[in-house]
């Protein structure tokens, strides 16, 4: 296994020092956001996290090994290059054996974290299942992930471009906890609200380091969602966003566009159509979650020293 796995210098020395160490996933630079505000994101959000105690490692896949942690030449790389493959579980052997550039999911991210020993991670949001899924049985590999993989995901909640009712439901069946970081409702990513309570529900990173340490200490597998809303004065508003991503639903499935496309396409039009506001709330819940999940990786990397 480790012959397909390669650290940063910073990464492997704050291994060895016993430091606290934050994933972070590529997906979004490569795909989540336009040049030149995903580089600059990744970087920033890199600082908050060493602002914050812990040690950045973002993961990509690069000429046959699993980076564990980006230079910043690679980061620009990952920002400018247009074949660059969307790399989630499935397709992690094969990028590797053929050498491809790929930037991970948050389900590949989880299993590249897990392998690294890294059990804190921020991204923007998850996936879930897809409305209509009934049909389509288009579900996430990220939910299927959350229940096997030890790896707590921060994030700005399920994206609302999803079904977040049966999306909630899903991860109840695979046992992940899906805990409410200051609020008692899973937010919808852009908006702070999705009107789907939780049972969980705590504003301290200590009380979820000790989660995470008692559940793994049991040997329950699977990670956590710890679901940070966006701040009140980023949030877009309700029914403005809703509405304008059932005209991006109508739209996608009028050009035949599904699987794996969904989410690109919808997010795409989404900020077309929000006149790039969906951007700017993109970038200030992840750098959100990047503070939150830093205090996570802290307390939790205490209770374990």
């Amino acid at each position: 296994m480790k012959q397909y796995l390669e650290f940063s210098k910073e990464v492997k020395e704050a291994i060895e020092a016993g430091k606290p160490i934050v994933a972070l996933e590529s997906t979004i630079i490569s795909h989540g956001m336009p040049y030149p505000q995903n580089v600059q994101t990744a970087r920033e959000v890199e600082q908050i996290v060493r602002d914050g105690g812990a040690v950045p490692a973002t993961m990509a896949l690069i000429d046959g090994k699993i980076k564990i942690g980006l230079s910043d030449d690679e980061l620009e790389m990952f920002g400018n290059a247009d074949n660059v493959a969307k790399a989630s579980r499935r397709d992690i052997g094969y990028l590797l054996a053929t050498k491809q550039l790929g930037a991970t999911t948050v389900a590949a991210t989880m299993i590249c974290a897990d392998l690294a020993g890294i059990r804190v991670f921020v991204t923007g949001g998850i996936g879930g299942v897809h409305r209509g899924a009934e049909k389509t049985m288009d579900i996430s590999a990220d939910l299927d992930e959350l229940g096997k993989t030890n790896v707590a995901v921060v994030c700005a909640g399920a994206k609302s471009i999803l079904d977040i009712g049966l999306t909630l439901e899903y991860l109840e069946t695979k046992g992940v906890p899906v805990v409410g970081y200051g609020t008692d409702e899973l937010p919808a990513f852009f908006t702070r609200k999705s009107g789907f309570p939780l049972s969980i529900s705590t504003d301290s990173a200590e009380e979820v380091a000790g989660m995470l340490k008692a559940k793994w200490d049991l040997g329950l597998e699977g990670g956590a969602v710890i679901a940070n809303p966006i701040p009140e004065e980023d949030a877009l508003d309700d029914d403005f966003i809703n509405g304008i991503i059932e005209n991006a639903l109508k739209e996608a499935e009028a050009n035949g566009i599904s699987g794996k496309e969904t989410t690109p396409f919808l997010l795409g039009k989404v900020k077309e159509l929000t006149e790039g506001k969906s951007l700017v709330a993109n970038i200030a819940l992840v750098k959100h979650n990047a503070k939150v999940g830093t205090g996570i990786a802290v307390a939790y990397n205490e209770l374990n020293n």
